[in-house]
């Protein structure tokens, strides 16, 4: 096997394991050393991102995205407090919904991922010619939050509690 055909079956067993890899397994699995090895996951680096080294071995970032919806209050006030807190732990506010009782749930996009964002939503709003859906339900709205662990969205989650933000589910909105 060569160089080129190594390097490729070594992407293809990160790319399969959901696990790190030890460069000595890799090694032991083609016969070569250690070294040989680190040099060709270097090689492969330059041209693949996402590939990480850690303490116990080679690791693909995940991509997995993972997502919760929170159903939040709070007046027009808070609105620059509750986007912050969401961002400043680590989450990305994919959008805004309302349950509404003509037209069901209405959503909007948002794609609020930093401190600028919400400046610039917050700008948006200022000019007074539109106003957020939440207005349509006495402040209450649901967010729907990507973060990069589920761990994150417990954070997210926990922070919008102690501000007092979270809004206790109806019956019917609890997941069965």
């Amino acid at each position: 096997m060569n160089n080129i055909e190594r390097r490729k079956e070594i992407l293809d067993i990160l790319h399969k394991s959901s696990s790190p890899v030890p460069a000595k397994q890799l090694a032991a699995r083609f016969d070569v050393s250690r070294q040989v090895i680190v040099q060709d996951v270097a090689v492969i680096r330059a041209s693949t991102s996402g590939i990480l080294s850690t303490n116990r071995g080679y690791l693909m970032e995940n991509d997995v995205i993972y997502t919760r919806e929170f159903k939040v209050r709070h007046d027009e006030t808070e609105r620059e407090r509750e986007l912050n807190l969401i961002v400043d732990c680590g989450g990305c506010v994919k959008n805004i919904s309302i349950g509404h009782r003509a037209y069901g749930r209405v959503r909007a996009e948002m794609d609020i991922r930093s401190r600028q964002d919400v400046q610039e939503f917050l700008q948006a709003l200022a000019g007074g010619a539109s106003t957020v859906l939440s207005t349509a339900t006495d402040g209450y709205h649901y967010h729907l939050v990507e973060a990069a662990t589920p761990d994150r969205l417990d954070l997210i989650g926990q922070a919008l509690q102690d501000a007092g933000f979270l809004a206790p589910l109806q019956p019917w909105e609890k997941e069965k």
